[in-house]
């Protein structure tokens, strides 16, 4: 099951590059955000567990690191992915193909990141 999120973009986005550094900026903000849980004894409720299965991943969701994220880092890593065909990002139903393309983001619109992952085996 695909989760979606909604993310407030600046209206001059004009291509992937641009769009990457926007939502980038807000995921490393929203997980810098969070804090260290010190919680005795943690356990997830059975109507946790049965939400997070729906995605493909059950966790408690907590940091053992107080490590924040670097924003530059990050975008480096992004743009590099992007360039070695790690993940591809499709707008409505448009395969964005380069990263400096013009691109018209509009409200509404739906841009879905599929991380392709390679398959065990031989060459």
């Amino acid at each position: 099951m695909l989760e979606n999120t909604l993310y407030m973009l600046p209206d001059e986005i004009a291509s992937l590059k641009e769009l990457l550094e926007a939502i980038i900026e807000q995921e490393v903000s929203k997980y810098n955000s969070r804090g260290i849980e010190n919680m005795l004894i943690s356990f997830l409720s059975e109507k946790e567990i049965l939400e997070q299965s729906t995605v493909g991943k059950i966790g408690f969701g907590r940091l053992y690191s107080d490590k924040k994220a670097d924003f530059e880092k990050s975008l480096e890593a992004a743009h590099l992915g992007f360039e070695d065909g790690l993940f591809r990002v499709v707008v409505n139903d448009r395969e964005i193909s380069e990263i400096d393309a013009p691109l018209n983001i509009s409200e509404n619109d739906v841009v879905t990141f599929i991380r392709l992952t390679f398959l065990a085996g031989r060459l």
